[in-house]
Formats: structure tokens, C-alpha cells, sequence
């Protein structure tokens, strides 16, 4: 065989071979392909597994965690004690061409006063819940004084969202990340990698072992997929410079993770920064007459189905009937935060009490939670301390200096008084990880020895690692501080220090207790236009303030002379008309009688939302001659009161109006009735059978602020049977309106570039919009617009261009008296960059006031 067939043959079966396995490898390669993506799809599998195991411990533990932050954590869960947080409704967001949203006339007629949600509270004005808060795309400040419930309404929020809740719609798969300022360690090392290490080991404080080392991947993978939903308690407790370094965080988190939901916790005065970075401030309410009765009856069902169960309780003393408690417990408690009336109802039921007044109630919890034998001048001394070098949350190597010389004579001088076995057993039956009362975060490693070690031990301080503690709630520290500047006298110390929650809360139980004369004159004279914020914070002083205070005639006549003022808005004006309502002060009612016989329509206006609000039942007279004003806002300002006076006299001049009124003051009238469950909800379910087309219609309005299925049915019966078609269109309206409550939330501003409404105006005027770019000329040319809506809807963007520009005409809006709706809302973007720490100069710097 020659060398050429050879070569040959090996070259066709070479070829052959090859062909063979190229073809076996074709065929195979599909099978290559769905094993490799099996191997891939096994190996995402068993990450998500490890990821879900982490996931659902981290919210099981946040759940935990959330249950126990609460003050009367010792005794219930927060899902047992419970009334669901609700924030006010803010002013709605004006967009030319958009039709306005439903607005009840309660909250057209009250003045928006964040600072001052009592008084929204005695007239039940709109409100929105947490979850439908969040149904905008806006991150939010939850806002109220020390004790209103800023820390509980986090708190739900987070087990709403730990056990996955339908109430919170979009959001019912978010990750709740829950924690307090006093957990993060900042500022960050490398803000460029490290940015979520705080919550990181945050988190890790409680984590399962297992679970620690797999926490930055669950971290990075919620807050990069839009799950976390970011909760950051405490924000509202801290000074200056400490808020600085929260809200530089908060920015970071926003532009690394933009998708993430930030909640957290603010005073109206102080919300340095959070403003500018796009937060919103929403007022959470405080109770009403209605709310704090709920809450009382709530808690005497509990304590008589749990505490009074307990050995201790049976051996002991007597108890006291529930029924009878109740009733001395709901007899005084107008204005009450729900901590005072949670302090008050304790006192009453434990039997402990030291007195009826809630500074009272205030002390027998100090004292209940406060280490056994340790003397009381050891707590103030530290709670001074705190307070003088304005650091809520502390070293406690630092604090051991400030204590130092009570620690050898612990044993020499108890509190007040031992004790009781309430007491003893409230300690003892603490559930797992709830031993601290309070603002409770977490449990943690406490010191051992010593008198720190012993209040973190019985539930006075919180200890954090990294060194840090802090009161278990402000308002303790703040009492304590205020006793103990009666003999310290230190108060100018607190005065001259950069505003923060705790030097008021200081100042205040000072005021409380001894001679604020001059620290009132300080205050007084440090308060100027457009704001007041030392006055109105003085002005909160007056309710436990003793009534023969010297300053309390001085402070008085500063804020009715604010009441007085002409060309002032309403908002300014009102918060001084609550001031006087929150004194609970007699003297305030007779001033609100003199004031609503005055020819000025807003004063008048004011004087009787005041009257009514403080239940004056000898203001009838003054407010039947309002219902005959020629002002609507008086006229429904006066429906409102005499439903809130409440009695026969008061709800027959209100009904009579709302069977013979006009229209609008029929709808007044109905709306207004919505606010009695008794003879109010009785009126309006006779109304609705009653032949005339006028009071049905307003009856479907006043069934729209009727919060219960009865309404709802009545309503649905009217939208469907009723003769009249505008009947039924107002049954239509409310109904719609019921659905619709989430779209009261805020949104983010869209950026000028890309508002419709700013675009057309741009064009209208031969100008364009840059992306990118703030569009402050164009912005200020709109606010000078003829169309009302424009100028309105210029406003919100004007706040994060807060120059001297700017501010003068926001300011010569403020002042516009020909335009009611623009000077109030001209005043709200006022307060919020005042809030955030804009400085304002006085208006009569641009020839204003």
C-alpha cells in the first residue's frame, strides 16, 4: 500500500472521528447548557434560602423588638394597647389644571397648626393614616412635642411591615429596618463603602449567630432592590450637631439607594436638614376627649384581664372597681399627651399614685422604674447634667464623674417611698427583651456595679454599645433636669444653648416648679416675626406652670396681642389662640368671649374655635350671633364649637341651623355633627329620611366624617336610591373620597423640567427649563402670577432656593391680604425652612410687618 492511500485512509477516518464527536458535542450541548443553568439555578436557590432565613429572623426579631417599645411595655404588648397612630392631613399640593382633592369643611375651616395638634384634635380635622402616608413616594418626618407617640407610631410601622400587613398596600413586602439614632456609629469612616455598615452592626447586636455573617449581603440586597423601608427613631431627641450627621447619612443613603423609604421622627420646630433633603413633615395627632376615653376603658380591660390575675394582686389590698377608676381617670384629661394619661392611668390602677396632677403622675413613674434606695438627687444631678452639656446620649465613663459623689451613699436615702407589690410584680414579669420601659431599643449588655449600673438595670437608662446611654425617655430626663435647676441654677446655661428639644423640655419642668421669670423675659425677647418659636415654646410652659406664676400676665398679653394683630395669617394667629386652649387657663375662656364680640371677622374666626375648644358653655350667646356673620369661616367656625360644647342647648342651635340654614351653612352644620357619636350621629341618620333635597345633601356630607359601617351603608343606600340626583352625586363625592384618603399623602415635587403646569408657564413667557437647574426666576415670575393657582403652586419649589430673593417674596406673599389662601400657604414654606434651620430675618428688613 503506497504512503498516499495510508494517509488517505487515516484522513477519512480522522475525519470521520471527528465528525462523530463534534456532532455528539452538538447534540450534547443543550444538555451542557441545562445542566450548567441547573447548577445556577440550585446555587440562587440555595442563596435565597439562606437570604429568607435571614430575612424572616430579622423580622422576627424587629417584630420582638417593635412590641416592647412602648411604655407600659412590662405590662402589654403594643399590639394590645394600641390606638393607631394618625397624622394629620398636610395642606394639599396645588396643581393648575388638577382639580382639587375632597376636603371636609372642618379642616378648610381650622388653621393649619403643626405645632399645635390639639387643637385639631378637639374637631377630629382629617387624617391620614401611617400606611396611607406612605402610599406617596415621599420619605417623611413623623412630628410631635416629647410624649404625643412619635417613637409607638415607628414602632407600629414596623410590625406592620415585619408581619407583612395589607394595610401598608405597596409596601407589604418591605423590610423594616427599625432603629434608634443613639445604635448608628457615625460619621461614616468611607461614606463610599462603608454605608451601610451602621445598620449593619446595628443589627448585628441582635442577630442570631449564624445569621451575622450573612447580614451585608440581606442588607444590600433589600436596600438595593427597594425593599427597606428605613426607620430612625430619636432624630427629634438630639442637638444641632448630632442632627447634622443624621441627616449627611440620610443623604448618602438616599443617593446610593434612592429607592429606599426613610421614616423618622422630628420636633416642629427643629428638623435641621430634613426639609432640604426632600422629607416631609407630617403632624402626628394627639387625642381627643373620644381617644383618651378609648384608651382608658382599653387599658382597665387589660389590667383586669392580666395584672389583676396575678398572685400578688390577689393577696394584696382590694381592688378598686375598673368602672369607678375610669370615671375619676376620664374626668380631668383635656390636653393630656398619651405618655401623661399612660403615666396617669398607671398611677391609678397600681395604686401608687402621688397625686392627681400629671406632674405627679410623672414623678410616680420615676420613681417606679428608678433603683431601689438610690437617692433622688442622684437622678436629677445626671439628668442636669445631661441637659447643661446638651448630650442626650452619653458616655457613661463621662457620667460616672457627674455621679461620682452619690455612689458611696446609695443605700442612705430612698427615692419617696418603697415600692408597692404593683410595682415589685411590674418589674418582675418584664417579657424577653422588653426589661427596659419606654423608648426600649434593644437589650444589651448593661454595666454591673455602680449607681449607672443599677438605673440601666431597673429600666431608667438604656445602655448602647460603642459606650453610649440615654433616659429611657426625654420627658424623664427633662423633669428631672428642671427640679434639679431650682437649686443648681443653671438655667442660663440651657438658655444660651443652640435650640434642641431637650433644653425646652428642661426649661419647662423648671417653669414647672419654680420661678421662670426670667427665662420667659429671655424667651420674649429673643421671639420675633415670622415664626415666634421662643414664645410659643415658653407658651407651653403655661399649663403646669403654677397660676400665681409672676410671668404668666406678661406671656398672656404677648400672645393676645399676636391674636389681635390684623394682616397676620391665620396660622401665625392660631397658634397663639392655642396657646391660651393648651393653658387651660379660666381667664382664657372669658378672652375668647370678649374677642368674639369684636368687628374683625379672623379674630372672631380664632375666638371661637378657642371657645369651643375649651367646652365654654357660657360662650352660646356670642356664638349663635356668629352664625349670623357675614363670614363663612366664622359661621362654620361657630358649628364647629357648639358641637364641641356639646350641650342641649349648644347641638338645638346647630340643629336648628342645619334644618333651615342655607346651603353652605347647612353642610356646616351636618359635617360639624360628625364630631358627637351621640346626639350628632342621631340627627344625621334622621336626616337622611327626612323630605327635603338641602338637608339630605349636607346629611351625606356629615356622613362622609362618620367613621363607621353604618355611615358607609347609608351612604351606599343614598348613592343608589335616593329621588334627587344631587343627592346622590354628594353621596357619590364622599364615597369616592373614602377610597381615595391614600392620595391625601405627599409626593415628591417632580423636577421644574419635567412639572407640566411650570413648563407651560416657562413657554408662556418665552422661557425655557433647563434639567438640572432650580428655575428660580421662573419661579418667582409665577408666584407674581394673576392665575391663583400658579402662585400657589410655585411656593413648595421655593423652598430649596432659600435666598434673600426668595425670602423677600415669600415674604410679600405672607403679607398679600387681598389673598387669604396664598399668605397661609406662604407661611406653611416659611415655617418649614425656618424648621430646618433657614435663618429668617425679620420681614421689616424687606419693608414688611
Amino acid at each position: 500500500m503506497s504512503r498516499f492511500a495510508i494517509d488517505s485512509y487515516s484522513f477519512i477516518v480522522g475525519f470521520i472521528a471527528a465528525s462523530i464527536f463534534w456532532l455528539l458535542v452538538s447534540r450534547a450541548r443543550p444538555l451542557w447548557a441545562e445542566l450548567v443553568a441547573g447548577i445556577k439555578e440550585q446555587r440562587e436557590i440555595a442563596q435565597t434560602r439562606k437570604s429568607s432565613t435571614v430575612e424572616e429572623n430579622h423580622r422576627r426579631i424587629t417584630l420582638r423588638r417593635a412590641q416592647g417599645m412602648h411604655l407600659a411595655a412590662p405590662l402589654f404588648s403594643l399590639d394590645e394597647i394600641i390606638l393607631e397612630p394618625l397624622l394629620i392631613a398636610p395642606p394639599q399640593i396645588v396643581q393648575p389644571g388638577t382639580p382639587p382633592k375632597f376636603e371636609d369643611v372642618v379642616s378648610q375651616t381650622l388653621p393649619y397648626l403643626p405645632m399645635w395638634p390639639e387643637i385639631a384634635a378637639s374637631y377630629h380635622a382629617q387624617t391620614i393614616t401611617l400606611s396611607q402616608s406612605l402610599s406617596g413616594n415621599a420619605n417623611i418626618a413623623i412630628i410631635g412635642q416629647p410624649g404625643v407617640g412619635k417613637t409607638v407610631a415607628l414602632a407600629h410601622l414596623a410590625s406592620l411591615a415585619a408581619n407583612r400587613s395589607e394595610k401598608l398596600e405597596k409596601l407589604k413586602d418591605a423590610v423594616p429596618f427599625l432603629y434608634h439614632v443613639a445604635n448608628l456609629k457615625l460619621p461614616l469612616s468611607d461614606p463610599k463603602k462603608d454605608i451601610l455598615m451602621p445598620l449593619i452592626d446595628a443589627a448585628s447586636e441582635n442577630a442570631p449567630l449564624m445569621d451575622v455573617s450573612r447580614l451585608p449581603g440581606f442588607f444590600e440586597t433589600a436596600f438595593k432592590s427597594g425593599d427597606a423601608l428605613l426607620l430612625i427613631d430619636g432624630f427629634d431627641e438630639v442637638t444641632p450637631e448630632s442632627q447634622q450627621l443624621i441627616t449627611d447619612y440620610f443623604k448618602i443613603i438616599i443617593q446610593a439607594y434612592p429607592k429606599t423609604r426613610i421614616v423618622t421622627t422630628g420636633a416642629p420646630e427643629y428638623l435641621d436638614g430634613l426639609v432640604m433633603l426632600g422629607f416631609t413633615p407630617l403632624t402626628l395627632m394627639t387625642w381627643s376627649q373620644r381617644e383618651n376615653q378609648k384608651f382608658i376603658d382599653r387599658w382597665g380591660e387589660l389590667w383586669s384581664q392580666t395584672v389583676a390575675m396575678e398572685a400578688w394582686a390577689q393577696t394584696g389590698p382590694e381592688q378598686v372597681d375598673p368602672l369607678l377608676l375610669n370615671v375619676w381617670l376620664g374626668a380631668d384629661n383635656a390636653n393630656l399627651s398619651p405618655l401623661e394619661l399612660t403615666l396617669k392611668a398607671w398611677g391609678a390602677y397600681a395604686g401608687d399614685s402621688l397625686g392627681p396632677h400629671v406632674l405627679e403622675a410623672i414623678a410616680t413613674h420615676i420613681r417606679r422604674i428608678a433603683p431601689t434606695n438610690t437617692p433622688l438627687a442622684a437622678l436629677e444631678t445626671l439628668a442636669m447634667q445631661v441637659m447643661v452639656n446638651a448630650q442626650p446620649i452619653f458616655d457613661p465613663r463621662v457620667a460616672r464623674a457627674w455621679v461620682k459623689s452619690f455612689e458611696v451613699v446609695e443605700e442612705a436615702a430612698p427615692v419617696d417611698a418603697a415600692e408597692t407589690p404593683a410595682e415589685e410584680t411590674a418589674t418582675e414579669e418584664k417579657p424577653e427583651d422588653t426589661k427596659q420601659k419606654g423608648k426600649k431599643v434593644e437589650k444589651v449588655s448593661t454595666p454591673t456595679s455602680g449607681l449607672l449600673g443599677k438605673m440601666a438595670a431597673s429600666g431608667l437608662l438604656i445602655v448602647y454599645p460603642n459606650n453610649k446611654m440615654r433616659f429611657t425617655h426625654s420627658v424623664f430626663a427633662g423633669f428631672l433636669a428642671g427640679r434639679a435647676l431650682m437649686n443648681f441654677k443653671a438655667e442660663e446655661t440651657i438658655l444660651n444653648q443652640a435650640d434642641w428639644s431637650g433644653k425646652y423640655l428642661a426649661m419647662r419642668y423648671f417653669a414647672a416648679h419654680g420661678d421662670a421669670s426670667k427665662l420667659v423675659q429671655s424667651l420674649m425677647e429673643y421671639s420675633r416675626l415670622p415664626m415666634h418659636r421662643p414664645l410659643f415654646a415658653a407658651a407651653r410652659w403655661l399649663r403646669d406652670a403654677p397660676r400665681n406664676a409672676p410671668w404668666r400676665g406678661k406671656l398672656f398679653g404677648t400672645l393676645a396681642a399676636i391674636m389681635q394683630t390684623e394682616g397676620l395669617p391665620l396660622n401665625l394667629r392660631g397658634q397663639a389662640m392655642a396657646a391660651f386652649v393648651v393653658s387651660n387657663d379660666p381667664s382664657a375662656t372669658t378672652l375668647f368671649r370678649q374677642f368674639a364680640t369684636t368687628l374683625s371677622f379672623e379674630l372672631v374666626h380664632l375666638a371661637v374655635l378657642g371657645a369651643g375648644a375649651m367646652r365654654d358653655a357660657k360662650s352660646l350667646e356670642p356664638l349663635e350671633r356668629a352664625l349670623q356673620a357675614p363670614s363663612m369661616a366664622v359661621r362654620r367656625a361657630a358649628c364647629m364649637a357648639l358641637v364641641s360644647i356639646g350641650t342641649n342647648d349648644a347641638l338645638e342651635t346647630v340643629a336648628h341651623t342645619l334644618l333651615n340654614g342655607d346651603e353652605d351653612i347647612r353642610r356646616a352644620a351636618a359635617e360639624a355633627l360628625a364630631n358627637d357619636p351621640h346626639e350628632g350621629y342621631a340627627m344625621l341618620r334622621d336626616g337622611v329620611t327626612i323630605d327635603d333635597i338641602l338637608l339630605r345633601r349636607a346629611v351625606a356630607y356629615g356622613l362622609s366624617r362618620v367613621n363607621e359601617d353604618w355611615a358607609i351603608d347609608t351612604l351606599r343606600k343614598i348613592q343608589i336610591d335616593d329621588k334627587e340626583w344631587v343627592v346622590r352625586n354628594a353621596a357619590t363625592e364622599v364615597l369616592d373620597s373614602k377610597t381615595s384618603a391614600g392620595s391625601l399623602a405627599p409626593h415628591k415635587l417632580k423636577a421644574p423640567s419635567e412639572s407640566p403646569w411650570l413648563i407651560e408657564f416657562a413657554a408662556k413667557q418665552g422661557m425655557g427649563i433647563s434639567p438640572g437647574v432650580p428655575a428660580t426666576d421662573i419661579l418667582l415670575l409665577a408666584l407674581k402670577s394673576e392665575d391663583a393657582e400658579t402662585r400657589i403652586a410655585a411656593l413648595p419649589y421655593l423652598k430649596y432656593t432659600p435666598n434673600e430673593g426668595v425670602i423677600a417674596q415669600l415674604y410679600a406673599a405672607m403679607y398679600k391680604e387681598d389673598d387669604h389662601e396664598l399668605r397661609e400657604a406662604a407661611y406653611n414654606i416659611l415655617w418649614e425652612m425656618g424648621a430646618s434651620g433657614v435663618k429668617l430675618p425679620h420681614p421689616s428688613q424687606y419693608g414688611f410687618g
